[in-house]
């Protein structure tokens, strides 16, 4: 059987489509926003020579690394208000989630930057006089945030990806319009490849210049 393409129904709900695609670019700049602070402030427990510091730190990356953001994403909606007796806001949840998830995984891209750096580097840091303090903002940091940046700029860009998933808990991102405009339309074929085409002109520059980024960073050591 012949499937007869059919866009132009579709298309009379782009508004909508631009909407849901501003929705999770939104999202993934938020969460990138709480991500990184969480990463920083993780990173430094899990460096630090406190080992309750330390524990906290692993568990919280265990569980978010470990776990799939969607069971994560429905926990904290529907679980996690009944735990807390505080109904939560879906948008809320959303964020929430989306900033634990990927700031787990920016903790072990800071952390495993800076212990790449050899120790060498802040003995003779602290035999010129130097605070810890000091060695790891002049010295350590410079050199780890150079390392990590493409891991970084990858583990970010897929989080504009791991937005799709908010619409399960009916936030209006990009992939929960497109299902609004199926139900509209009956068409899923072109709902849903216009929901993919958005996804890849937004990411494919993303990806081509973290790939570029990269190899830079390369040639320059």
């Amino acid at each position: 059987m012949q499937y007869n393409w059919d866009f132009h129904s579709v298309w009379q709900y782009r508004d909508l489509f631009l909407y849901g695609l501003g929705i999770s670019i939104v999202y993934t700049f938020g969460s990138i926003f709480f991500g990184v602070i969480l990463g920083f402030v993780t990173c430094a427990a899990r460096l630090s020579r406190f080992r309750v510091f330390n524990w906290i730190g692993r568990i919280y990356q265990e569980i978010f690394r470990c776990s799939p953001l969607l069971v994560q994403l429905l926990w904290f909606y529907y679980a996690f208000p009944l735990l807390i007796g505080v109904n939560i806001d879906n948008r809320f949840a959303a964020m929430l989630t989306l900033s634990l998830y990927v700031g787990a995984f920016y903790a072990e891209i800071f952390r495993g930057g800076i212990v790449s750096i050899d120790k060498g580097q802040r003995e003779a840091a602290a035999a010129i006089g130097m605070s810890p303090f000091q060695s790891m903002r002049r010295i350590i940091l410079p050199q780890a945030l150079k390392r990590v940046l493409p891991s970084f700029i990858n583990q970010s860009v897929i989080q504009f990806k791991n937005t799709s998933l908010v619409s399960v808990i009916s936030v209006a991102d990009l992939a929960y319009m497109a299902a609004v405009v199926n139900g509209q339309t009956y068409r899923p074929l072109e709902s849903y490849t216009v929901m993919a085409a958005l996804y890849i002109v937004v990411l494919l520059p993303l990806m081509q210049a973290a790939d570029w980024f990269e190899k830079r960073l390369r040639v320059s050591d």
